[in-house]
């Protein structure tokens, strides 16, 4: 484990405390090991809940732009400017 980078509980709490490295290389809490010992985590490490709780807004969806309406063309129809029905003998609508 590197220094310089945020340690964190299983849980996702960030941990700025004493920090000791056991024989097979994991690092726990506390200066020196005891009972109270808890292994340590990098922020890449963690479980998705955990890194909700860790940075707040991770697993959210980015907000996308909405897409473009593209504009109809001069003189095109539309469902707004559509052609109104004919009535028999050539009469607008009904």
């Amino acid at each position: 484990m590197a220094k310089g980078v945020k340690h964190y509980k299983r849980d996702g709490t960030e941990f700025t405390g004493g920090t000791h490295k056991m024989p097979d290389g994991s690092l726990h809490s506390g200066k020196t090991h005891g009972k109270t010992s808890v292994k340590l985590f990098h922020f890449e490490d963690l479980s998705k809940t955990a890194k909700e709780k860790a940075m707040p807004g991770y697993g959210m969806k980015s907000m996308k732009p909405k897409k473009k309406v593209a504009l109809p063309k001069r003189g095109q129809r539309t469902a707004t400017n559509k052609k109104k029905p004919t009535r028999p003998g050539g009469q607008r609508g009904y």
